[in-house]
């Protein structure tokens, strides 16, 4: 008995000190948000801003986050940044723009802080129209569902009736490759031209070995034909994956890098790309196009570095494959052509404006139409007199007759879009969705059977 008032007093110490550091736990905690809620309001300054919201396991979404919400403030738009722990439906509906970095752990699960956000809101019907949105998601390819929460999200935020500012973005174990392609969209957001690496990777030597001018006397802009070729061993680099061309330092400030599709193949010993001239309000030749088509000389070096763009990377041989594009958008569905055999073969549908000046890789579309690697190739020209067509208008003919598309589909086809944004791409998903079902087209979006490089 002599011993009870000691242990007594031992446990009413612990208890107070087990106390003291739970209430010092919690004040660090709600100071550390109260200090995140500052800065996120110090952000969003007095216009309208961005939503920047992230789901994180390990603390990376987060890191990216608070990066992207710097990177449009240096760009002179607002941000606010969020947890998916506080963020519900009605913050969503209400943000405007949202960009939304999410990671998956495990096999398609949501971080612990996203739980609730998956069991309040999206578990539930929500009408989210009136958003758009950007969505990076960050996974491990080695797990069967590599980027399954955020394929979820993107998902749910389309059935509700959302509006992708852009194709999802796909990280591997923070690739560095995908996290610029992040930064480049950033930049279509802001406009900026000099915004730093985040996650910078040296630029190879090359050299310009060919441009030729491909469509003289068209009505639209100009189109060069360039060829690349290493100054060293040729890398290795699969159809879908992109240039990052690093443009000269001007005025005292390095611009960064342009991203082009690559129209070609390691076989060919050199990178291709077919880019168009573009012109300023006034006439100015663009920064990077201009110097480019007009300034660089042949056998001119310059810094060049290519990125995997996996989500847009081809299927099995076997595989059919739908391919629908404008304009110099050919470039990356070429390169898909030149790794197809006749095992799956391929239909084309492409539109630009006129059939003689801008049928693009004509001789090489010929050819493979008789070789059997294209099994279809439908073409219009919105300029031509008796035409007037742009491509979604093929999809909606491809659909009506004799059910061509829906019967390539039911087949297993996968659908690669490649070329303008605005207009084409959102023209091509619609002709798609009233063609197969807004479901379908849904569906083969998270399966990865619809996938697009579109800028």
């Amino acid at each position: 008995m002599t011993h009870e008032p000691a242990r007594w007093l031992w446990a009413v110490g612990a208890t107070a000190l087990w106390l003291v550091l739970t209430g010092f736990i919690v004040w660090r905690e709600r100071r550390a948000k109260a200090a995140a809620r500052a800065r996120s309001q110090a952000m969003a300054g007095d216009g309208e801003s961005v939503l920047v919201a992230f789901a994180s396991q390990t603390g990376f979404a987060e890191q990216l986050a608070w990066m992207t919400a710097r990177a449009l403030q240096d760009g002179e738009v607002g941000a606010r940044v969020l947890s998916f722990a506080d963020l519900d439906g009605a913050t969503l509906k209400t943000a405007g723009r949202a960009l939304l970095i999410v990671s998956t752990t495990g096999e398609g699960d949501p971080p612990d802080t996203a739980a609730r956000f998956v069991r309040k809101t999206m578990g539930q019907a929500a009408d989210l129209t009136g958003l758009r949105f950007g969505l990076l998601a960050l996974g491990d390819r080695s797990y069967d569902q590599f980027c399954g929460f955020g394929h979820a999200v993107d998902g749910w935020l389309r059935r509700s009736g959302a509006e992708a500012l852009f194709d999802l973005v796909e990280v591997d174990n923070g690739e560095a490759g995908a996290i610029r392609h992040w930064q480049h969209q950033l930049n279509q957001i802001t406009g900026s031209l000099a915004a730093p690496d985040w996650a910078p990777a040296a630029f190879e030597p090359w050299r310009l070995v060919e441009r030729t001018l491909v469509n003289p006397g068209s009505p639209g802009g100009a189109a060069y034909h360039l060829a690349f070729e290493p100054i060293g061993p040729t890398p290795d680099w699969a159809a879908g994956d992109i240039a990052e061309v690093g443009l000269p330092e001007r005025d005292g400030a390095t611009p960064g890098a342009r991203e082009y599709s690559i129209a070609s193949l390691p076989s060919d010993g050199r990178v291709e790309c077919l880019i168009r001239l573009m012109r300023r309000p006034d006439g100015t030749p663009g920064l990077a196009s201009g110097w480019l088509t007009q300034d660089l000389t042949v056998g001119a070096e310059i810094g060049m570095r290519l990125r995997p763009n996996r989500s847009f990377h081809g299927p099995a041989d076997e595989t059919p494959m739908i391919l629908i594009g404008n304009g110099t958008g050919i470039a990356g569905l070429r390169a898909h052509l030149k790794a197809r055999t006749a095992a799956g073969g391929a239909w084309l549908l492409f539109g630009e404006r006129t059939r003689a000046h801008d049928a693009f890789f004509d001789a090489e579309l010929q050819a493979w139409t008789a070789s059997g690697v294209l099994r279809r190739l439908d073409r219009c020209f919105s300029r031509d007199a008796g035409d007037g067509r742009y491509v979604q208008d093929l999809v909606a003919d491809a659909a009506d007759a004799a059910d061509a598309l829906r019967d390539w589909v039911a087949r297993g086809a996968v659908i690669y879009v490649c070329g303008s944004l605005e207009g084409m791409s959102q023209g091509v998903h619609a002709a798609l969705a009233a063609a197969l079902g807004e479901a379908v087209v849904l569906e083969m979006l998270e399966d990865g059977r619809y996938r697009r490089d579109v800028y």
